[in-house]
């Protein structure tokens, strides 16, 4: 194979203040430029480097966003850093109000900003009408890819039909849409992990006694979300098998602590049962029913699992003797490192892209905490 570069005939030159790992590493990525993907051994073999040294350096790179290792066990840059055209990427966020909204939309800035694509940001505020407004925003902008974070499908259903024509690849977000790659959570195995650990809570405080089981949903999200709870009930009767005896509610939480904050104290008003388990898809609706809870000055009687694990949900778990007792956390601000390079994938097409890419989830409790937010729980204890 011939070879655009001999970098084995090219010694290391070494300038004043020169850093060596780092020249090691654009060594690599030069050498990926010219010859295109290649397996650790002969990326290593040109680069005249040892196995285990490239080994760490393209780690190094692929953790940041600007190398890949495809199917066949080889490493190419991504889109963003290859020769020719500058992508641009259009994000559709529906919010901006929420810690999980914009924790993704930070890590999507940053990540993009690595790799040298541009990103279009355009915020819905919570309205489906600025939501199809933002639409041809994005369309008149050009963009080669648009992601949706939001819960209007119509939006999608827009994009696809003012294409002009053009095959506009879509990825939605944590919210299923026609025609989109999803990203995300796979949403009734997150809720069969809260299960099954409000079923063991229920078996250490309660002896496994339940008498109702609440779950919070939001009937404008779709199926999906959905699933959560349906893996939830799930969970807890492969744990518990004589909780199929209790009483099963459901009130919409609309994903906002006020409304399930409203609507728990509503089904509080008529509920007289003493071990409650709560289940609710989103922590904004997690951290509404414990308030309601409060309010009633009923906390003895429940026990309530969110989903995001969010800040806030975090900061609630840190106080003693919560009843907040869990959160499956899909970490959003790791979603950047994983859209981007999805999104160039989709375009460069060199890879088969699956119909859905799911996002790593695990339950945080109080006692995992300081595991995966070491950082924010040194910073609670001196705050």
């Amino acid at each position: 194979m011939t070879k655009s570069l001999n970098f084995e005939s090219q010694p290391e030159r070494k300038t004043p203040y020169q850093i060596e790992s780092v020249g090691r590493a654009c060594r690599l990525l030069r050498i990926l430029q010219n010859d295109g993907s290649l397996p650790l051994f002969e990326l290593a073999e040109i680069a005249h480097l040892s196995r285990p040294t490239v080994f760490r350096l393209v780690a190094t790179l692929q953790a940041n966003g600007m190398v890949v290792k495809d199917g066949r066990r080889k490493y190419r840059l991504v889109g963003g850093f290859s020769p020719g055209r500058r992508y641009k990427i259009g994000y559709l966020v529906q919010t901006g109000e929420t810690s999980f909204y914009r924790a993704v939309t930070r890590g999507l800035i940053e990540s993009a900003e690595r790799v040298g694509v541009d990103l279009v940001v355009l915020n819905s505020e919570d309205s489906p009408d600025i939501a199809l407004a933002n639409v041809e925003k994005l369309l008149a902008e050009n963009v080669d890819i648009v992601m949706m974070f939001q819960a209007y499908s119509q939006v999608a259903a827009v994009i696809s039909t003012r294409n002009s024509g053009r095959e506009l690849p879509l990825i939605a977000i944590d919210i299923p849409h026609p025609n989109a790659v999803y990203f995300g959570v796979d949403n009734c195995h997150a809720g069969l992990t809260a299960g099954r650990y409000l079923a063991h809570w229920a078996v250490q405080h309660w002896k496994g006694q339940v008498d109702e089981i609440l779950l919070i949903g939001s009937a404008g999200t779709g199926s999906l979300p959905e699933a959560r709870l349906t893996g939830c009930l799930l969970g807890i009767n492969e744990v518990l098998p004589n909780s199929t005896n209790a009483k099963i509610a459901m009130v919409n939480g609309d994903w906002q602590f006020d409304v399930s904050r409203e609507n728990v104290k509503r089904y509080l008003n008529k509920s007289k049962a003493s071990r409650i388990l709560v289940s609710a898809i989103f922590d904004p609706s997690a951290l509404g029913a414990l308030q309601a809870f409060k309010d009633a000055d009923r906390l003895q009687h429940c026990a309530i699992v969110g989903q995001n694990g969010s800040i806030e949900a975090r900061l609630q778990m840190r106080k003693p003797n919560s009843r907040l007792i869990g959160s499956v956390a899909y970490f959003p601000e790791r979603y950047g490192e994983q859209l981007i390079p999805l999104a160039l994938e989709m375009l460069t097409q060199r890879v088969p892209i699956p119909n859905a890419v799911f996002v790593k989830h695990q339950l945080i409790t109080p006692d995992n905490l300081k595991q995966h937010y070491r950082r924010e729980t040194q910073a609670a204890k001196t705050a």
